[in-house]
């Protein structure tokens, strides 16, 4: 087990960082100011171009990378358990996995972490298990099925009687039947990391100092000071 996701991992990861290279390279200065709350940065007496540039490209790619690095980790957890019991990528709306263990139809939504979503999207995540459950069950050979919400990192196991939250180890050892896959993950995701991290700087230097000359083009006045106003405008104004 250990091996074959080590290497399932090393394969998959190049993908990883390319989406975050595309990312990066897909980025428009525009776009990231008017996705950014101008309000924070003033407040946070940010008062140089460089610093708030980095500051909004920041935010944005560390948002776009939990998104990415989550669909990967989902991946890996779908391939530990097609290993270990036979676990499938579920067909059925908001659902990730599936798989039988004991006669039992385990249906898993797979989260990074356990603090992922709102009232609403917890909401939602209710009504896919639900309806899962009934489309399972109609086809006569599935009795009993368990929902689970299921975060790749944290600590917790909830029972919330709809569904149960599993987290972090808990929930590897569940997917998998390794106890200490959880551990074990963690050194083929930093097989070339510094190598490709370098690379992803050397890119993300250019889209700073270009954004920056930018910035200072179209949000600076004359004495080289932020024109808060002219930013809030573009940012907000109807």
């Amino acid at each position: 087990m250990k091996a074959k996701v080590a290497l399932f991992i090393q394969e998959a990861l190049p993908d990883f960082h390319r989406k975050r290279l595309e990312s990066l390279s897909s980025l428009k200065l525009n776009n990231v100011l008017k996705r950014k709350n101008p309000y924070l940065y003033r407040a946070k007496n940010i008062n140089t171009a460089s610093e708030l540039v980095s500051g909004v490209v920041d935010a944005h790619l560390s948002s776009q990378e939990e998104t990415v690095f989550g669909a990967f980790l989902e991946n890996v957890a779908i391939y530990a358990c097609s290993i270990a019991y036979q676990g499938i990528k579920s067909g059925i709306e908001g659902i990730d996995l599936e798989f039988t263990l004991e006669d039992v139809r385990y249906i898993i939504s797979v989260k990074s972490g356990p603090n992922w979503g709102n009232s609403s999207q917890i909401r939602k995540m209710r009504d896919n298990f639900r309806k899962a459950s009934i489309v399972l069950r109609q086809n006569g050979t599935v009795r009993n099925v368990q929902a689970i919400n299921g975060c790749c990192y944290g600590k917790g196991h909830i029972d919330k009687g709809d569904y149960k939250k599993i987290c972090g180890e808990s929930f590897w050892t569940l997917i998998s039947g390794e106890s200490n896959l959880f551990v074990d993950i963690i050194e083929p995701l930093g097989n070339q990391a510094k190598e490709r991290n370098e690379t992803f700087l050397v890119e993300y230097s250019k889209v700073i100092n270009r954004f920056t000359k930018e910035f200072l083009d179209s949000f600076c006045a004359s004495d080289g000071l932020i024109d808060w106003e002219k930013l809030v405008r573009f940012n907000s104004a109807a």
